[in-house]
């Protein structure tokens, strides 16, 4: 078991990182400490505040928290783990506890391309990255199938899909690039009980017809599966070199942790926006459109690690919206995984209604906003589902059961037909 993991960082505008600090356990707490050198250099950054300030000595992780969030932010979620259990493991991956392994064993296992500023090393003055082995979608496609199914995979294709195991979700998914595009490809699995790709593609193409800021996305046919391509928000390509983008969850702005993240709410996260966000009003009405399409297309999987924002040292800046994607009902009723107003979660647009005070909004200009979008969504939705070349079954499934569900309307009767 690793005793220890320094923390490297790529500082705003640079291509190489240096090392930040260092990540040691104590008991059930990861205890951090920056490096001297780093406290002395001119343009050192926190890693995050409050969480993280500059300062010499240890520094323990919030009350409520084992580690420092914006840390955890960085290292696998339950599909990376599953990678990372399928190199060290092979078939028997596929029946081991993820919890099993240290933390420090995901962190200094996975990728170094990870989302965000930050990667882990075992040593604070040599930076050896974690590279990938060159694949094809269609082998990292067969890959993912076969981490999918607990079976060992080739040295070439563990490294390849190891590429990916820093992103977060539970998704089978892998990195890949073009010349100036870094990208994220999402694949189906065999439990998906309908296109769920299929579904995230009409749900992020619409969401960017209405006028959200939204991550670009691709729909390729491989094989004959389905692969959602994203591109990455937090990679910047400059004179052949690329720059990496600070982003910290919403979880970590709520000092918050997975066990607790049902406090999580839209309310909170408005009140951070107001006073630690660039642009504060423009990100509110941003915020409360992504809040108002989340319902309107049924995506009830809205928790605080689907919202993030740029850390530039100083400020936080809204990212593009990702992981727009419409959820299966056992029945009409939703609820969203962030509160809305209060303790009240149901997904109806009256609740939006009671919430746009909180985004700075009146409720004239609020229900503009729902009235443009429930009419961006009907306007375009054809259009949009004839990009996904959808089966009639699925077209069906969407129209009636995830998009402008009748539930959603409950308590504004009249207002939008």
């Amino acid at each position: 078991m690793p005793i220890e993991a320094y923390v490297w960082i790529w500082l705003p505008n640079t291509t190489e990182p240096i090392v930040a600090g260092r990540i040691e356990p104590e008991g059930h707490k990861f205890l951090f400490n920056y490096a001297q050198s780093y406290l002395k250099r001119s343009d050192c950054i926190p890693i995050y505040l409050p969480e993280l300030p500059l300062q010499a000595g240890i520094i323990m992780p919030p009350s409520s928290l084992n580690m420092a969030s914006c840390l955890r932010d960085a290292i696998p979620d339950a599909w990376g783990r599953r990678v990372i259990l399928n190199k060290l493991f092979g078939r028997e991956g596929r029946n081991i506890d993820t919890t099993e392994l240290h933390e420090l064993t995901y962190f200094l296992e996975s990728g170094s391309d990870r989302i965000g500023a930050l990667d882990f090393q075992e040593s604070p003055y040599e930076y050896v990255p974690r590279e990938y082995h060159s694949a094809s979608i269609e082998e990292l496609l067969s890959a993912s199938e076969s981490v999918e199914k607990g079976k060992p995979l080739t040295q070439d294709l563990n490294l390849a899909l190891l590429h990916g195991t820093s992103i977060g979700g539970a998704r089978p998914k892998a990195m890949i690039q073009d010349n100036n595009t870094k990208m994220i490809a999402k694949f189906s699995t065999s439990t998906d009980s309908y296109n769920l790709v299929k579904a995230e593609f009409v749900a992020m193409r619409l969401a960017q017809r209405i006028g959200l800021d939204v991550a670009p996305v691709k729909l390729k046919c491989v094989a004959g599966k389905d692969i959602l391509v994203i591109e990455r928000f937090d990679r910047v390509k400059k004179d052949n070199k690329w720059f990496r983008r600070a982003v910290v969850s919403a979880l970590t702005l709520f000092e918050l942790d997975e066990m607790m993240a049902r406090y999580a709410s839209y309310e909170d996260l408005a009140e951070i926006i107001r006073y630690r966000f660039t642009e504060p009003k423009k990100t509110l009405k941003e915020m409360f459109g992504r809040l108002v399409f989340n319902i309107l297309c049924g995506n009830t999987d809205d928790h605080a690690r689907n919202h993030a924002g740029f850390w530039d040292g100083q400020q936080l800046t809204l990212t593009p919206a990702y992981d727009i994607c419409p959820q299966a009902r056992a029945g009409n009723i939703a609820s969203q995984a962030m509160l809305i107003v209060g303790n009240d979660r149901f997904s109806t647009l009256a609740n939006c209604l009671k919430a746009a005070p909180n985004f700075l909004l009146r409720n004239q200009e609020a229900k503009e906003i729902i009235d443009q979008q429930i009419k961006g969504i009907r306007n375009n939705f054809e259009t949009i589902c004839k990009e996904a070349n959808l089966t009639e079954v699925d077209r069906n499934l969407f129209d009636q059961r995830f998009f402008l569900n009748d539930f959603i309307f409950n308590g504004t009767e009249g207002m939008w037909g």
